[in-house]
């Protein structure tokens, strides 16, 4: 995806050229340590089963990889590496890992950039208002799976029924949804065959059970904002440490990613600083903890987000949820 829907007025050509410039090298780097960390965390778990030591490790590792979908996502705008291949295979992998094809995620990925909070064209939107029941299973894992593998199996059967994808990539994604099956049908018959719980211990459980984990990214995004078209207002960008921007590959920038998607990760420190710190403004922004407070807070006591008005934020620091009979009186 390149620059088409950035805010040109935060920040001239030449410097915005200058931040989007791909790199190999920079790209190499970050796959190699997120890779790395999980090779090591997966030795750790090796080494501490059949011990009460082996929760750390497992947890350790279903968080990184669970973290592989921000390299993914950053794939599908192919701007991880500067040489294309790299972007769409190493994406198909993480993809295939992560239960995700990546084509697909491609499609809806695309499609709440272009059209970001808007309930009816928003490829993220497609779901019910969020109640506090529905919330939660949501963020602790049960139903993203359940809707990640019934689309795969759906896709696979011919049946795409997604709004948001043209008509000329809907073969496209059946094709994906047979492969992914097709892997993971191989991957179950030689477990079966060799009587190997391995792609249980070291993929499919922690990978599964800590979900959670990455949930804290993906709902802190947008969830509460506006649902305006201006990105500086519908967009929520994150407060953490640097282990998190890490595992996140810089996506808690995100108010600076959704105005250029075309700069890659490891320049969105620079970006940030360049149209918010440098101009004395700051984007919508929270911790992580902070976050799923409020939305615990807001939607309590039987409220879902249909309570709250879609013109103003109702996740806010400091601030509690004002939902719509409150704002009437």
């Amino acid at each position: 995806m390149d620059e088409v829907f950035a805010r040109r007025d935060l920040i001239d050509p030449a410097t915005l050229r200058d931040l989007s410039g791909r790199s190999d090298a920079a790209g190499l780097r970050q796959l190699g340590a997120h890779l790395a960390a999980i090779l090591a965390s997966g030795l750790a778990l090796h080494a501490t089963l059949g011990t009460v030591w082996v929760a750390i490790p497992f947890a350790v590792h279903g968080v990184l990889i669970n973290f592989l979908y921000a390299g993914q996502h950053e794939m599908s705008h192919w701007t991880v590496f500067r040489t294309r291949a790299l972007n769409e295979w190493v994406g198909r992998a993480f993809g295939f890992v992560l239960i995700y094809p990546r084509d697909f995620d491609q499609v809806q990925h695309f499609a709440h950039h272009r059209h970001t909070q808007d309930w009816d064209r928003d490829g993220e939107l497609v779901r019910p208002p969020y109640g506090l029941a529905s919330y939660l299973l949501w963020l602790l894992g049960p139903s993203y799976w359940f809707t990640r593998i019934r689309r795969i199996l759906r896709f696979a059967a011919g049946i795409v029924t997604e709004p948001y994808v043209p008509e000329s990539r809907r073969a496209g994604l059946v094709r994906e949804a047979r492969w992914h099956l097709a892997g993971y049908g191989a991957i179950a018959a030689v477990s079966v065959a060799t009587a190997s719980t391995a792609a249980l211990t070291y993929w499919l459980a922690p990978m599964l059970v800590m979900k959670w984990s990455h949930q804290l990214q993906n709902t802190i995004e947008h969830l509460g904002l506006p649902h305006a078209p201006d990105i500086l207002v519908n967009t929520r960008s994150t407060r953490t440490n640097a282990v998190m921007r890490f595992l996140g590959w810089n996506m808690q920038y995100h108010t600076a990613h959704h105005a250029f998607p075309g700069v890659p990760f490891h320049r969105l420190p620079d970006l940030h600083r360049r149209i918010f710190t440098a101009n004395g403004t700051a984007p919508p922004s929270m911790t992580y903890l902070g976050f799923q407070l409020a939305v615990l807070r807001a939607l309590a006591g039987g409220r879902s987000e249909a309570d709250y008005p879609d013109d103003r934020a109702w996740i806010a620091e400091g601030e509690p949820a004002r939902h719509s009979e409150e704002l009437r009186a």
